[in-house]
């Protein structure tokens, strides 16, 4: 038996080469020019690669959650629960010790600026919710418990 012959095309890998090429290009000028965040209905680009602001919000979003601020989307209910509230804070305190020096001057600003609020915010609803208790409006519950529509949330 005779062994099939052979074509070896040398230019392939340069046409192949091109090509790559070529589809990069188009990917490039497809892409945002500035990362900056959203698109105009507040979802986010889909060729966008999340950032550092994206972790922090999602932690300010979820700690703000839990204080009350934004209603529980099944219920329509606020829902204020400080032990949750707390564990977001203090992975946003715990995510600024671990960047420290590894930020730009505008990440650095963000996560002090919404960590800020986010302490304050906690403080404030920890106070409207024991005075809440006092006057009997709400009782309190176990730890881990949520109480639903405690008193008005307070605005952002």
């Amino acid at each position: 038996m005779s062994e099939p012959k052979l074509i070896i095309d040398s230019d392939w890998k340069s046409q192949a080469q091109a090509e790559k090429e070529r589809l990069a290009a188009q990917t490039a000028s497809k892409k945002p020019a500035s990362p900056a965040g959203a698109a105009a209905g507040g979802a986010p680009d889909e060729d966008r690669e999340l950032g550092f602001d994206d972790v922090v919000g999602f932690f300010a979003t979820q700690a703000l959650s839990y204080l009350g601020y934004i209603p529980d989307p099944y219920s329509g209910k606020a829902v204020v629960s400080l032990e949750h509230a707390k564990l977001y804070i203090d992975l946003l305190g715990i995510l600024e010790a671990k960047t420290k020096g590894n930020l730009t001057e505008t990440e650095d600003a963000n996560i002090k600026k919404t960590l800020s609020q986010m302490r304050m915010a906690f403080v404030e609803t920890g106070q409207a919710v024991a005075k809440a208790v006092q006057e009997g409006r709400i009782k309190p519950q176990a730890a881990g418990g949520m109480q639903p529509g405690v008193g008005p949330a307070p605005q952002v």
